[in-house]
């Protein structure tokens, strides 16, 4: 295993797109679908950037900052929809999945992620996860997403571990930053999904 554990730690928290699953890339296509002639105000660089907003924080800024002009409801769910007919193409993380694997039934996991319930699972059972986790927090399930804690915070409450004693694993600056918010340790995965070619 390429990640240390320290002995305190008691909960492990995940992130689903681009932490667990190699979907990225795959979401990025979804935009670019749905957002047609506007598929060049939302640069490569950007969506990287406003990884781990939900959706329709995502299109919220696209209409406020980018001149864009979209319904947000419609657009979610033809985004979702676009995501979903490429959802075959899902790789996962392997160092963070054999993390998973290894740890499961050692420690109470879970996934905190700015995706929807039906995202989520959908990714997990196409990568043979959906077993591992005794707690799926999405964004249908808080107030608030990341860079606020409430994701992590409720994520934690649901497997029964404080929060000074969870570990979260995340590949985006504000998915780090929501983790940090909630008191618990962060750990950025990016130089091990690169490490391992992803």
């Amino acid at each position: 295993m390429m990640i240390e554990i320290p002995a305190d730690v008691r909960g492990l928290i995940f992130d689903c797109d681009g932490t667990i699953a190699d979907t990225m890339p795959l979401h990025y296509q979804a935009w670019l679908e749905v957002l047609g002639d506007d598929a060049d105000k939302f640069p490569e660089a950007l969506f990287y950037e406003l990884a781990g907003m939900p959706t329709a924080d995502i299109i919220r800024v696209l209409n406020e900052r980018h001149g864009c002009h979209l319904p947000v409801a419609e657009t979610r769910q033809r985004k979702s929809e676009a995501f979903y007919r490429r959802l075959h193409e899902v790789r996962p993380i392997e160092p963070v999945v054999s993390l998973i694997r290894e740890c499961k039934g050692k420690y109470p996991l879970a996934v905190a992620t700015s995706g929807t319930r039906l995202s989520c699972t959908r990714t997990l059972e196409a990568l043979g996860l959906a077993d591992c986790f005794q707690a799926v927090v999405t964004v249908d399930d808080v107030p608030r997403g990341k860079p606020e804690p409430d994701l992590f915070l409720e994520a934690a409450r649901r497997i029964g571990v404080p929060p000074e004693h969870c570990m979260a694993f995340e590949d985006g600056d504000l998915g780090l930053e929501a983790a940090r918010r909630a008191g618990m340790r962060a750990v950025d995965i990016r130089p091990l999904r690169q490490a391992s070619g992803h």
